[in-house]
């Protein structure tokens, strides 16, 4: 069966990419030329980058040659996803351009003729009738006939015919003038196919390379309060950096973690979460780049959760370095801070190896009067949260869809995309995340680190 979907997935693959190729290279070149050469080849290349992109890593392959392939096949799925939007809309506009310029050119045609029947004939060019008896100045003469001569009997009915025959062979155009006269629907077809697939790729690069420049360059910091009913006064304004979705990996190296760094400091926070999805890779490969994390500062220290990348990465091994480097592991665990509980699940990911979320374990036996603030990656964890008495989750993992419209996909697999929303008497906050998975390209979802400030209601 897992065969049957691969084989499915790879055919639509293949048929979305014969689909670009047709409309961005068959459909503007011709045959046999550079530019359909060129174009080809790409098509060829770009979509096996990303495959490998995807598969490097687990197959072994040196961790240098990863990041090389990486670079092109991430960034070849980003533009992928929005050259096939940017010409499925084409599609649209497609037959009314072309029925507006055959309109035009028949307009120009008919007005061209109007022109030619209307004009004045010149003077003195009036064509008299010929008297049948007379030979016209143009009429054949037989062979001997010189100008000079006595004119001689017309040629017969049967020599004019030949000789009009001979004619009409001599004045007949040449293939390639018949072809300029056919020309102008093709033409047009082919101006069509240009523009459309010139503004579909310009698109597409302006809007990946916008996305691009947001990831590069860092998180942005949200600011959010968030009132519980059960806060003490004394844990008012209690501030927690919630950073999720990192994805240090083959493109997201050191300088990005040192970024991420620096923002989450520079919000002076009383405590840093970590929820989730901080590595795309070993810790044999980014054990340079995740340094910089032991760098982070709160006043109550940084706690970290798993999420499903970790455990696609070495759970295990990952467990024990982030604990090297200074974040504190809730794994089904909390622990009592003053004003609150905080807790932290396993991702549901671990559930494959043996080592799942346990609501039980990580919140049971606690003082039900005390507020609880749980750290658990995705979001459809807040069900069991409600079942346990949370006041409030922290999650991250749906990137806010990252590329639009990927919100709309994130949002059938999930009870919130990116936000503040409320569960019965437990209140959810799903963070956008600070980096990205696949291409370093986000499209209607900015990163985020959001800095939450816990507020007392009670006087």
């Amino acid at each position: 069966m897992v065969v049957l979907i691969g084989v499915a997935v790879l055919a639509v693959f293949a048929g979305l990419h014969w689909y670009l190729w047709r409309r961005l290279v068959r459909d503007t070149t011709a045959p046999g030329s550079a530019g359909r050469r060129l174009g080809t080849a790409v098509l060829v290349t770009a979509p096996l980058l990303l495959l490998g992109a995807f598969f490097a890593e687990s197959a072994g392959l040196p961790f240098p040659l990863v990041r090389a392939i990486a670079w092109p096949g991430y960034f070849w799925g980003a533009l992928f996803v929005y050259l096939l939007l940017a010409l499925l809309a084409g599609e649209v506009l497609r037959p009314v351009l072309l029925r507006l310029f055959a309109r035009e050119t028949g307009m120009n045609t008919a007005t061209s003729t109007e022109q030619r029947e209307e004009a004045p004939e010149a003077p003195g060019t009036a064509t008299e009738k010929m008297p049948e008896c007379v030979a016209a100045p143009n009429t054949p003469v037989r062979q001997g006939q010189e100008s000079g001569d006595t004119p001689s009997t017309p040629l017969g009915a049967g020599e004019l015919l030949a000789a009009a025959s001979s004619g009409e062979k001599r004045s007949a155009p040449s293939p390639s003038a018949a072809r300029g006269r056919d020309s102008g629907p093709i033409s047009r077809r082919i101006f069509v196919s240009r523009a459309i697939a010139g503004t579909a790729a310009l698109t597409a690069a302006t809007t990946v390379g916008v996305g691009a420049h947001g990831v590069l360059n860092g998180p942005q910091v949200q600011r959010l309060t968030i009132p519980l009913a059960k806060l003490p006064r004394s844990a008012d304004g209690f501030r927690i950096a919630v950073v999720s979705d990192v994805h240090l990996g083959p493109i997201l190296g050191r300088g990005f973690a040192e970024r991420v760094v620096r923002t989450i400091n520079d919000t002076q926070p009383d405590l840093i979460a970590v929820v989730g999805d901080l590595v795309d890779g070993s810790v044999e490969h980014l054990r340079h780049a995740v340094e910089p994390l032991a760098g982070l500062r709160a006043r109550h220290g940084a706690y970290f959760v798993t999420g499903n990348h970790e455990y696609f990465s070495g759970a295990e091994e990952w467990i024990e370095h982030v604990q090297d480097l200074g974040l504190r592991l809730l794994a089904n665990d909390r622990t009592e801070l003053p004003g609150f509980d905080l807790a932290g699940v396993n991702d549901v990911q671990g559930e494959q190896v043996g080592q799942g979320p346990d609501f039980g374990k990580a919140l049971g036996d606690r003082d039900p009067a005390r507020t609880a603030v749980l750290l658990a990656h995705q979001p459809i964890q807040i069900h069991d949260a409600v079942a346990h008495g949370v006041d409030l989750q922290l999650s991250g993992h749906t990137h806010g869809g990252q590329l639009w419209p990927g919100n709309l996909l994130a949002e059938l697999a999930n009870p919130t995309v990116a936000g503040l929303e409320r569960y019965g008497d437990t209140q959810l906050y799903v963070t956008r995340g600070a980096g990205a998975w696949g291409p370093p390209v986000r499209v209607g979802a900015p990163s985020d680190i959001t800095v939450v400030e816990l507020a007392a209601t009670r006087a």
